[in-house]
């Protein structure tokens, strides 16, 4: 059984995984929403599910909003609800991408009418990070083009900056604004933030306040992205993650469900780069559960980042720079495979029982009966966003 070092379980201690809200509503892909008993309501109920994982977990202190998704007439009586069951309201996700005046784009768009009507969207997402008390405004746009012609795409990226710069004016001074993006989707030519470099010029133009949001389904398949994390992480601009799974697109699947390996290399980068546990930097999922029941589908991904964090610490960095500066390639391919290929979840289950938590929260999930309770009593559960 792998042992972990005081030093390992303060560093564990501290991390947390912000829940995103629309992952406790019904999902699907883009040919149905399917309906799943016990789906939340409204926010609060979505908010009191996220309270749970963090319940079982300790590993989950804050619930990202959506907005339209997640609008309230009392923003402040949401915060305090929150509060109330042990944790914060955190990122503002803005929403630009199921309005029928955005089909040809938002902040990029040509008609000053419709792009003014995206920037206010945006400043109302900031009023309401003023009311929640969050840090982050989290844009992902849905952008581009389908053809080549028909879009002038220098101009888009014009309009772009010109769009986040008003945007970024708002901000207060602890606020931040993070850069999403995605290299596809729903545009098939072009995106108008495709890649991390993209994201990294806009931002880098703003200011110090505006950082890149790293969404790891969000690029093509066999791409290094701990290459992407440790660039980002060097030039101080990886504002935040989007972790979740992918086999083919954006899945949005459990953390480390489709290739764990990525999920340890991206967190040895996070490691070496000192991404964890720092402020500047704050992990999120960004998932929707089709099949699977909400609640403990986020405690599953929670518990695999968790369980990736404990064998990046175990890393033996000493050997791996004697080995690299050797050029000893295999016994630097063996330092990485010790720890990746270490159990470390018999030491995490007795360290989460010696601080009072389930040895095993998923099991402990299953039995509180919260699911049946949830089951029995909410009828009438709303979509996650996309099939509203």
């Amino acid at each position: 059984m792998a042992t972990l070092s005081p030093i390992h379980l303060s560093a564990l201690e501290l991390q947390g995984i912000e829940l995103p809200s629309w992952a406790f509503g019904n999902s699907g892909t883009r040919f149905r929403v399917w309906t799943t008993a016990g789906t939340p309501r409204d926010v609060f109920e979505k908010v009191a599910d996220a309270a749970k994982v963090n319940e079982f977990t300790a590993l989950a202190p804050s619930v990202a909003l959506h907005i339209p998704w997640d609008k309230t007439d009392d923003y402040a009586a949401l915060r305090g609800y929150a509060e109330g069951l042990g944790v914060k309201l955190g990122t503002i996700n803005s929403n630009t991408f199921q309005d029928e005046d955005y089909k040809f784009g938002a902040l990029t768009h040509h008609d000053d009418r419709i792009r003014r009507k995206a920037i206010d969207h945006h400043l109302e997402c900031i009023d309401i990070m003023d009311a929640t008390g969050s840090r982050d405004l989290k844009i992902w746009l849905a952008e581009g083009s389908n053809y080549p012609g028909q879009m002038d795409m220098r101009a888009r990226q014009d309009r772009l900056a010109d769009s986040l710069q008003q945007i970024y004016a708002r901000l207060g001074d602890d606020q931040r604004l993070v850069l999403e993006y995605k290299f596809f989707e729903p545009s098939f030519y072009h995106t108008d933030v495709p890649d991390w470099g993209t994201s990294y010029a806009q931002v880098a133009a703003l200011g110090e306040k505006a950082l890149v949001c790293l969404d790891t389904g969000h690029h093509a398949p066999g791409t290094n992205i701990e290459f992407i994390v440790m660039q980002l992480l060097r030039l101080g601009k990886l504002g935040s993650f989007d972790f979740n799974s992918r086999f083919y697109a954006d899945d949005d699947l459990i953390v480390g469900a489709a290739d764990p390996f990525q999920l340890f290399r991206i967190l040895v980068e996070v490691v070496r780069g000192g991404g964890l546990n720092n402020p500047d930097v704050a992990f999120m999922l960004d998932q929707c559960h089709n099949v699977e029941d909400k609640i403990p589908g986020q405690i599953r991904s929670v518990l695999n980042v968790q369980e990736m964090t404990a064998r990046a610490l175990l890393l033996d960095r000493d050997a791996l720079d004697a080995a690299q500066a050797a050029n000893d390639v295999l016994g630097a391919q063996a330092v990485f495979m010790d720890a990746f290929s270490t159990d470390v979840r018999p030491a995490l289950a007795e360290w989460r029982r010696s601080r009072g938590l389930p040895a095993d929260p998923m099991a402990a999930y299953a039995a509180s009966g919260y699911q049946q309770h949830i089951a029995a009593t909410r009828t009438g559960g709303t979509p996650a966003g996309w099939g509203s």
